[in-house]
């Protein structure tokens, strides 16, 4: 993106950079809260309020009563105490403050520039605010899900908010590199794979949300197979092609598992289609997405083996967003439009 003023292009591209170190922050942040099933602790949305934590053993038991009134505690935490509770409620008060923090920081710099360069250079900007804001939204509807007549948040509306966390990190890092001005491959290929490729990783994030969500990574914790079979033995294959498949812990397991080998024989087509075309320039990135693959199948393997342990499954979904990145940076290589 052309900018005479080169200090005001490296402003940009440093807000935006900044902004991607965030986002990848609170995917992080957003995994253990979860992981730790902090995410329920507080009930109310609070938007302004909620900025200050408890600073007095009253405002501990209000927050604490309140979550006492919901299904997890009742059903599922009720021997929990206050101290217990405080730990599970600053997770998800981080994670909040840190939503809180990135629209904070997206949304000055952006009317900044926005009155330097104008609307026509700022309207990605601008479309990845609405999406900044549309995701705090989500987060909240994805915990209200959680608040009546369950003890955990609804596993499709987990998984939008991921899915969204996760296209606004691709925005921010795509705009990165259409103003930073990166140089682009001279030895493209058709760039529809990229894309594909983008697309698969994006599908199977969907579905390990699903996993997350309902726990499925706790049962069936053997690999290759899923216990004694290729098939889980407690469901049937005609149910796979039905909508009932996607809440089913099983079912949704043997989607992640069979979606990561499609994904893997992707990358292995586009890997020798490469080099066999010598398109010299790809060589690096293509290594560097397999090495990211090759990690994050390793660690997605060593997560179910280990019973979707806290550590290991939140170091398969920060893979996840090494992955990610470097898909959007093998788009942005073999993108032919200038920009």
């Amino acid at each position: 993106m052309y900018i005479e003023n080169i200090k005001l292009k490296n402003n940009i591209c440093f807000w935006l950079a900044f902004n991607y170190f965030l986002l990848s922050i609170m995917i992080i942040v957003g995994g253990l809260t979860r992981l730790t099933d902090s995410g329920l602790s507080i009930t109310q949305w609070e938007l302004f309020s909620g900025i200050l934590p408890p600073f007095n053993e009253i405002e501990w038991k209000r927050y604490f009563d309140l979550y006492k009134e919901i299904p997890e505690y009742n059903l599922q935490n009720f021997s929990m105490n206050i101290n217990e509770f405080k730990v599970i409620f600053w997770w998800e008060w981080g994670h909040r403050l840190l939503g809180r923090i990135i629209g904070i920081s997206f949304l000055l710099p952006l009317i900044y520039f926005y009155f330097k360069i104008g609307f026509k250079l700022t309207k990605s900007f601008l479309f990845i605010f609405v999406l900044i804001c549309f995701q705090g939204f989500i987060g909240w509807y994805m915990v209200t899900s959680g608040l009546v007549d369950r003890v955990d948040v609804s596993h499709f509306r987990l998984s939008i908010h991921l899915v969204v966390a996760f296209i606004i990190l691709s925005l921010i890092l795509w705009n990165y590199l259409i103003f930073s001005e990166l140089r682009k491959s001279n030895h493209q290929i058709s760039q529809i794979l990229p894309f594909i490729f983008l697309f698969l990783i994006f599908i199977q994030i969907t579905i390990g949300a699903f996993v997350a969500g309902m726990d499925a990574g706790k049962i069936y914790n053997t690999w290759p197979l899923m216990g004694e079979s290729y098939f889980p033995d407690d469901s049937i294959y005609k149910n796979i092609f039905s909508i009932s498949a996607f809440s089913d812990p099983s079912l949704v397991q043997f989607m992640h598992r069979n979606l990561a080998y499609v994904i893997l024989l992707s990358y292995f087509y586009i890997f020798f289609y490469i080099y066999k075309k010598k398109k010299y320039d790809l060589y690096k990135i293509i290594n560097l997405i397999g090495f990211f693959l090759f990690l994050q199948i390793i660690l997605g393997v060593i997560t179910l083996i280990n019973g979707a342990q806290i550590i290991t499954s939140s170091m398969h979904q920060i893979s996840s967003i090494f992955l990610v990145s470097s898909s959007i940076y093998f788009i942005y290589l073999n993108f032919n439009q200038r920009p």
